[in-house]
């Protein structure tokens, strides 16, 4: 059951991550956006817990930054002021 799991969190992982890049591409969603940094944010925890159980260290480390780059951002960006 826990592969399962596992394998679930990598497959999710790729496709947020992808289908964000995807829409920043295409314009529908602005690489700034609160949606944008959640998508990967949480694309990159399903990848670190698959690259981690899979023990591909440099992926999970480079996973581990990508989160904390979309927390960062979260965090420490202001709000835009009202129109």
């Amino acid at each position: 059951m826990l592969e399962i799991f596992v394998s679930v969190a990598g497959w999710t992982a790729m496709v947020l991550i992808l289908g964000a890049y995807l829409l920043v591409t295409l314009g529908r969603l602005n690489g700034q956006s609160r949606a944008y940094q959640w998508m990967n944010i949480v694309g990159a925890a399903g990848f670190l817990i698959n690259s981690g159980w899979n023990h591909a260290l440099p992926s999970a480390a480079l996973n581990f930054v990508w989160m904390g780059i979309g927390v960062y951002s979260l965090v420490t960006r202001r709000p835009a002021p009202a129109p």
